[in-house]
């Protein structure tokens, strides 16, 4: 999407015909935050500078209560939010004429707030451009359809499609499987288009009901807000036909669980993939890179599996990694080289969940692989065979070992910097000890009549 003045922007909206504007901020979680104005007091907001909100909402938890911090206090003062015009949009599902728009937020001293996850991606792109180096990213999102589950304490049961019944097996890559759900990506493909939000190809996924959908391959930032509003849409379209569309890490208890497989490559400022030599052949950039994954994944764990569900996924045998071993066109491995040419050699991080925050994952896959790049760091050798039967280069199981790393970690402290290290594991935390006061079925069925 072109950039636009703030003068262009009012007269898009003017030329929309729009009502009514969402100014959203992506919080820890990912959950779009922020006011709804009309479209009248959203123009004069970008005059006079007055549209705000807490700095508080960085410190919510995916609850909605307020995470324990050091950091939390009573004044909560505002931020200041500056609408990017290049996010704005319309939100096609609404009757009323509505524009939705990605806010960047500011301290009262013109200083952009660093804790705010898209400023987190602004800061890890801004070091790869002061080396002349360009990150380029492709997104796959997976996620599950199921019917409305309208009490949490039954299990998910798969959506009835166009024939009237649920899928009862799994039906990887069926084409017919996908097509049950015909309506629904119909309007998922339209919304997106009208939101330009360039998604690929579709996808019937491993598990009852899972599908992917893969984004081409763009701007870190970009994909980042693009990532952000198609989480949105696929679940409001679905809502429209009457069933859920969830990017829980692990929404059902004997299928695989759902990823954010992110393809990553690096290029110059001319364009060329310095992760490839002429012939073809991996570069010492590219093992470097690969390295600087290795070393710093397991303590960068909660951005990409930031909820107690999200290590459920992580086992074996389950379509998902369990380690940091790397490997070419090997799916066992968190680190995969795919088959390409020259132009489209690249990492898939396999590691990350669809339940993390895209600005987040993202940012967390750059810096490990800028960490690597600058320190020109030695990746271990390739994985020839299962890296399942593999008990080295484990990552973390559960999510207060995760917490840990992230606290100690020195190279994500330089990168991420302290105060969103803190914040961030702070609310995880907090997220974590709110789910150990919930007493689960689990319990109640084994534990109930037989202790």
């Amino acid at each position: 999407m072109p950039s636009r003045t703030a003068a262009e922007l009012k007269d898009w909206i003017k030329e929309h015909r729009i009502t009514e504007v969402e100014c959203v901020v992506p919080d820890m979680a990912g959950i779009p935050r922020g006011k709804i104005l009309p479209a009248a007091k959203f123009i004069s907001s970008i005059d006079t500078q007055t549209l705000r909100l807490p700095d508080s909402v960085f410190g919510q938890m995916v609850t909605g209560d307020h995470a324990e911090t050091e950091s939390t206090t009573y004044q909560s003062p505002d931020m200041l939010l500056m609408p990017d015009p290049t996010t704005m949009r319309v939100v096609p599902w609404y009757k009323e004429p509505t524009a939705q728009v990605i806010c960047d937020c500011y301290d009262r001293e013109g200083k952009a707030v660093a804790v705010a996850p898209r400023q987190i991606l602004k800061h890890v792109l801004s070091l790869y451009e002061a080396r002349g180096w360009r990150p380029v990213i492709a997104p796959e999102l997976e996620f599950y359809l199921s019917q409305k589950n309208l009490d949490p304490d039954y299990p998910l049961q798969p959506p009835a499609g166009k024939s009237g019944r649920p899928q009862t097996g799994r039906q990887a890559y069926g084409i017919d499987a996908v097509n049950e759900f015909d309506p629904l990506f119909e309007d998922v493909y339209n919304y997106c288009e009208i939101q330009e939000i360039s998604i690929d190809s579709l996808i019937h996924e491993e598990g009852v009901a899972q599908c992917e959908i893969n984004f081409n391959h763009g701007d870190p930032l970009e994909l980042a807000d693009q990532a952000f509003m198609f989480k949105r849409t696929v679940r409001q379209a679905a809502m429209q036909h009457d069933i859920y569309a969830t990017f829980m890490a692990k929404p059902y208890e004997q299928e695989p669980g759902s990823a954010m497989h992110i393809h990553q490559s690096v290029t110059d400022n001319r364009g060329r993939n310095l992760f490839s030599n002429r012939q073809g052949k991996d570069t010492r950039l590219l093992l470097s890179y690969i390295a600087g994954l290795q070393r710093n994944l397991p303590a960068v764990m909660p951005m990409f599996a930031p909820y107690v569900n999200s290590y459920r996924r992580l086992v074996r045998f389950l379509s998902a990694p369990i380690n940091t071993h790397w490997g070419h066109e090997n799916r066992t491995v968190g680190l995969r080289i795919p088959e390409s040419g020259q132009a489209g050699r690249r990492v898939e991080n396999r590691v990350p969940g669809a339940d993390a925050n895209p600005y987040l994952a993202l940012a967390a896959t750059l810096a490990c692989g800028y960490i690597g790049m600058r320190d020109n760091l030695s990746p271990t050798k390739p994985m020839e065979g299962n890296a399942y039967a593999s008990t080295r280069f484990a990552l973390p199981k559960h999510l207060l070992d995760a917490i840990a790393k992230f606290r100690a970690s020195s190279d994500l402290r330089e990168i991420f910097g302290d105060a969103f290290v803190d914040l961030y594991s702070d609310v995880k935390a907090s997220e974590h000890d709110a789910y150990q006061q919930v007493i689960s079925p689990w319990e109640r069925q084994h534990l109930l009549l037989n202790v």
